[in-house]
């Protein structure tokens, strides 16, 4: 959202992998959730995609939808199931060594469920809600723009998906992941 907006910020690494963000320090001092994103902007700090979103359309103008309880609705389908399936899935097939198979099996079929759902929305549309972007769909595009190998999801069956990441990265500003997120990229662990 920062990069599509041409918004001036300063990413900061936190070594979320070895539990910065779990201490009861960082979550004093940051986060009481224990998460990331956090957006602190003039001394406030906000927690949560949906929120942060929020603030910042709000804030800066921009990817607000006519429709805010349809963006909201989406926002929290996002949450809820596809980012919150692409984002666990993703983490056990390319973070996790020796995952359980069939927990792996369980996130592929919910992720692949929310697939459909995004999949059936965009028929006939350029974006979730119509012809332009808002918040539910840069929410929605995150994980959809790390490498393919994190998370080798057959995307034949999703060709409005596959449509809708070429169309947000020909947007002005649009730059990949790991370009954008300080720190260095933690890499898939050995199999035992």
């Amino acid at each position: 959202m920062l990069a599509l907006s041409d918004a001036a910020w300063e990413g900061v690494a936190v070594d979320y992998y070895h539990g910065e963000t779990r201490t009861p320090e960082w979550r004093a001092r940051v986060s009481v959730m224990g998460e990331v994103p956090v957006l602190e902007h003039v001394g406030r700090k906000l927690t949560q995609s949906g929120a942060i979103l929020t603030f910042l359309s709000q804030h800066l103008g921009r990817f607000g939808a006519e429709d805010r309880e349809e963006e909201l609705r989406w926002l929290l389908f996002d949450n809820h199931k596809f980012t919150s399936y692409l984002a666990t899935w993703r983490w056990l097939v390319s973070f996790t060594p020796n995952p359980d198979p069939a927990v792996i099996a369980f996130f592929r079929a919910r992720l692949e469920n929310a697939f459909r759902v995004v999949e059936a929305q965009l028929a006939g549309r350029d974006f979730l809600l119509g012809a332009k972007p808002c918040i539910a769909d840069i929410s929605m595009q995150g994980y959809l723009h790390f490498p393919q190998e994190e998370w080798p999801l057959d995307m034949t069956g999703f060709p409005n998906i596959t449509a809708w990441i070429a169309r947000f990265r020909a947007m002005p500003g649009w730059q990949p992941p790991y370009t954008l997120l300080p720190g260095a990229r933690f890499p898939k662990p050995a199999a035992n």
